[in-house]
């Protein structure tokens, strides 16, 4: 490795995203770019937010992470496949997006370098993914009906809505009585506690396909107890940062779907460990989204083309979010499904011109 630049980047969403633990306006994030001595570059992603809502990392922690541990050991001996940087970041507790972030540039490298898709390099095989939206809570339930009739409109193949406490029952009621046949999903982002098994059980007349995170990130064992008294599926995502996580969910009955996000669970090869464990197990999964740019959300869609990825992910358009996001072409739905990229790596351009437009810091590290 020749190079890693990090960027601080922070872009405005088209409109706010609201969850149970904060609204968004605009994204800050790390933008990793890994140059060998053939001057090929890589590119991978920060998923942190600048607060620790969503977990403990933030964009500051990542740097800090990055510049002070990891980079020194991505630079201590040359990194013949990107599997390596597990066994070599091993020392180093969680900080599980700071990790996924320079593996997923390495990644990107390593499938350049081999002249293969990313998709290719990770054993996919899917030519196109299926995707569904990832809906924020809105100030009306009549706001959130346009917004759902909206994407329907568009081909979506899944409707992900937030909800918490005030937001749920009655919302999820109104939603499904004016789209009786969309497949619907409730997202609560570790909103409620056993104490509101009645209000979730609740959700059961209104066949979602599930309900994903009820319970706090550590509470596997409450989800269990939880799982056991609902007909619906628990999807779990916060409580899911490793392939031991994910083993010990299943066997506890503590989900019956896992949702796998590469930042989260620490990057693309432990997210393939994760996606082979469940598929052994037949744990349906699918790809969870993190507000990422054009970066990450090729990322997401390289890790999607997985065959145990049976469920539609959050992989969105760019145009959902972004005025203009930083990779050409941008990425585009067409009745619900995403044409895989066939060009080596991500299988998109990263536009420099818009990279440094959006750019509020950055520096050069070498060995």
């Amino acid at each position: 490795m020749k190079q890693v630049i990090l960027r601080h980047l922070q872009m405005e969403l088209k409109s706010p995203f609201a969850t149970s633990f904060g609204a968004f306006t605009t994204k800050e994030f790390i933008l990793v770019e890994a140059i060998d001595e053939d001057g090929v570059s890589g590119w991978g992603e920060s998923v942190a937010f600048h607060s620790p809502w969503y977990n403990e990392e933030t964009v500051k922690t990542n740097w800090h992470m990055l510049e002070d541990f990891l980079l020194p050991l991505v630079f201590q001996t040359p990194i013949e496949h990107p599997d390596e940087l597990r066994q070599r970041f091993s020392s180093i507790r969680k900080n599980n997006m700071a990790k996924s972030a320079i593996e997923g540039a390495i990644w990107d490298l390593f499938a350049k370098k081999k002249n293969m898709p990313l998709s290719e390099a990770l054993d996919g095989t899917k030519k196109e993914i299926e995707v569904g939206i990832s809906i924020g809570i809105q100030k009306s339930v009549d706001d959130l009906l346009r917004v759902v009739e909206r994407y329907v409109s568009e081909g979506y193949r899944r409707i992900k809505l937030k909800i918490k406490p005030g937001w749920d029952v009655d919302v999820v009621r109104e939603v499904r009585r004016r789209f009786p046949d969309v497949p619907l999903m409730a997202d609560a982002n570790s909103a409620y506690s056993l104490q509101d098994v009645e209000r979730l059980k609740a959700l059961d007349e209104f066949q979602l396909m599930m309900i994903e995170q009820p319970l706090a990130a550590d509470d596997i064992v409450d989800h269990a107890a939880l799982q056991s008294q609902l007909s619906t599926p628990i999807c779990l995502d916060e409580s899911i940062h490793s392939y031991e996580d994910a083993r010990k969910a299943i066997e506890l009955g503590s989900c019956r779907i896992i949702n796998i996000k590469i930042g989260r669970v620490g990057g693309l090869t432990e997210a393939k460990r994760i996606h082979d464990f469940c598929q052994a197990h037949r744990i349906p999964v699918w790809c969870g989204g993190m507000l990422e740019s054009g970066v990450g959300r090729a990322h997401n869609i390289a890790i999607t083309t997985l065959e145990n990825f049976v469920m539609p992910g959050d992989t969105a358009a760019s145009s959902y979010y972004w005025e203009r996001d930083i990779i050409d072409p941008e990425v585009t739905v067409h009745n619900g499904t995403i044409a895989v990229p066939e060009k080596p790596g991500i299988g998109y351009e990263v536009n420099r011109r818009q990279v440094e437009h959006y750019t509020t810091f950055a520096k050069t590290y070498r060995p």
